[in-house]
């Protein structure tokens, strides 16, 4: 169990959250508080668990503390809702979709003589506070990281974070992980799954390995772009980073980011900005349609599952693994696929004879699909892509002279974020942030599209 530590910390995030927005310009706080939160406050179980209301956490700490100093300093400006009808739309879908969830399962789930609660309209409630938590970066961010220079305080905000972040990482990749177990009292994952390679895979102080190898490697993204939009020749500190993060991921032994890593560096390195931002679309397209793909057979698991094997033969069993379950959980899902089977495990397949539940989610999406049905999923990936889709619509005809040219690898590492979350649960208050950040910058672009279109003499087609 989490020690005293681990509650003070959490307890006192409020406060630091304050001081920093007292001490620096609003955009900059909210990132310090949401990626330092992220990167050194205490895993669940570490929390507080009050009646009525989800747990509070490392994930929402942070993030509500920052929207109270939001709504203490700027309240005269606060407008939390964005300007596109579309994400007012999938905001309020990704919000309230669970009262229709509770209110469709109001009936115990039978397996044999074993019985699965009924949601109540109590969890509704609870259910809508923690949809409302979840997507406050989004709001935030939206807020106030809305120009090229908060962008760009973003990318070096990744940078810096993974160049502290590598130190730990470092030593428990020597040591093994064991840092959280020492400061906070608890080990936050299953030792095991830290064994890779013949080494150990860090974690430091996040739930998992993959979470921290997959920072890693979006500061290497980041480094790898400010290097690239600033004069190369004058910024080889920056080279310099990149080149360090990557080594650190290479013994960081997570074979996911190893090939995230091998086919965007040379992406940012060697595309022109279009085809960047094609690419940031097509993996954001991608990754919303992947169920939908999955459900009807045109995902070829078999060449995928060959594929993995060349590789690793450990790694293509589980992702054999991975798929087994996934096609047993979207044939459940599909027995309510608008809503879903809510909480309490009602989404899982148990064993009648024994009250065993048979099926592990690992993917965000089959998790969305299982729990909220095809409209919860649909309304959180929606909202995370969108910003990619957005700020393509409103770039494609304009010079690159004209924006900032750092949002097309940070809509790429925001489409690989979310690509991510297929085969994982790596949902992440930084995943939240970056898409309200390119959600702030499309409004932004959107603002000065009539200045542009009456300089440039270009025809213009509506947007979302």
């Amino acid at each position: 169990m989490p020690n005293a530590l681990a509650t003070l910390t959490l307890a006192l995030w409020p406060f630091v959250t304050v001081v920093l927005f007292q001490k620096l310009p609003p955009g900059r706080a909210v990132i310090v508080t949401l990626l330092v939160g992220y990167l050194f406050l205490p895993e669940p179980p570490a929390g507080f668990d009050f009646p009525l209301l989800p747990p509070l956490t490392k994930h929402t700490i942070p993030a509500l503390s920052a929207f109270f100093m939001w709504f203490w300093l700027y309240s005269d400006d606060f407008r939390p809702l964005p300007r596109s009808p579309l994400a007012v739309g999938l905001l309020f879908l990704f919000i309230f979709s669970p009262v229709a969830t509770a209110l469709m399962n109001l009936h115990p789930v039978y397996w044999g003589e074993f019985v699965i609660q009924a949601m109540t309209i109590k969890d509704s409630i609870g259910f809508v506070i923690q949809q409302i938590l979840l997507v406050i970066p989004f709001l935030l961010a939206r807020r106030f990281l809305t120009q090229a220079e908060d962008q760009r305080d973003l990318m070096y905000a990744f940078m810096i974070g993974g160049l502290i972040y590598s130190v730990p990482m470092l030593l428990e990749i020597r040591l093994s992980p064991q840092l959280n177990l020492w400061i906070y009292g608890y080990y936050q994952h299953d030792f095991v799954q830290t064994i890779r390679f013949g080494g150990f895979r860090p974690m430091v102080f996040l739930y998992h390995g993959i979470w921290a190898a997959f920072f890693l490697l979006m500061s290497i993204l980041a480094a790898f772009a400010l290097w690239r939009a600033q004069k190369i020749t004058s910024n080889w500190a920056l080279l310099g980073a990149a080149l360090y993060l990557t080594a650190v991921l290479v013994l960081a032994k997570s074979l996911g980011a190893w090939l995230f890593a091998a086919a965007l560096i040379p992406s940012i390195l060697l595309l022109g900005t279009r085809l960047k931002m094609l690419l940031a679309v097509c993996i954001a397209a991608f990754a919303i349609t992947y169920p939908a793909l999955k459900g009807v057979g045109l995902v070829p698991e078999t060449a995928i599952l060959e594929a993995a094997g060349n590789i690793d033969p450990d790694r293509a069993a589980s992702l054999e693994f991975r798929f087994t379950n996934e096609n047993r959980l979207l044939e459940r899902a599909q027995e309510k696929p608008l809503f879903g089977w809510g909480n309490y495990n009602r989404n899982q397949i148990m064993n009648p004879s024994n009250g065993v539940i048979e099926t592990i989610t690992d993917g965000r999406w089959i998790i969305l699909i299982g729990q909220l049905g095809w409209l919860g999923f649909l309304a959180e990936f929606g909202l995370l892509v969108l910003p990619v889709f957005l700020l393509w619509r409103e770039t494609r005809y304009r010079s690159t002279e004209d924006y900032s040219v750092l949002i097309v690898p940070l809509s790429l590492i925001l489409a690989v974020n979310v690509f991510d979350m297929l085969p994982n649960a790596t949902l992440t208050p930084l995943t939240w942030l970056m898409a309200g950040a390119l959600t702030g910058y499309a409004e932004s672009l959107r603002d000065d599209r009539g200045a542009y279109q009456s300089n440039n003499r270009l025809q213009w087609r509506p947007v979302l």
